[in-house]
């Protein structure tokens, strides 16, 4: 089964290249055990755009989605036998980019 490992800060600063090396070592590790299926970096809230079509007319408008002190700066999707794995990998990935992660199974 695959899951979103949601990365989240309350900090818009970049990681530390301590941090992005101890990433990429838990990257490797994932592709290594098969449970890599794809990860990535997001730029602050500040660089988004809402996107809203329901209306007929799409509506642009700059900013995050939400105003909120927490925001989602990065992502994995993992590929895990069951819950349980999937939470330990998380273990690790929080431990590894020294931020909070959230785990949520695609449907």
């Amino acid at each position: 089964m695959q899951y979103l490992v949601s990365v989240i800060t309350d900090n818009a600063e970049p990681s530390t290249p301590e941090e992005m090396a101890a990433i990429s070592a838990f990257n490797r590790g994932l592709q290594a055990q098969g449970c890599w299926v794809f990860a990535g970096g997001l730029a602050e809230p500040s660089a988004s755009t809402v996107v809203d079509n329901r209306g007929g007319e799409p509506l642009f408008t700059d900013g995050p989605f939400l105003e909120s002190k927490e925001f989602l700066i990065g992502f994995w999707i993992i590929e895990a036998a069951d819950p349980d794995v999937a939470l330990g990998i998380a273990a690790e990935g929080s431990r590894h980019c020294n931020r909070k992660v959230e785990v949520r199974p695609f449907r």
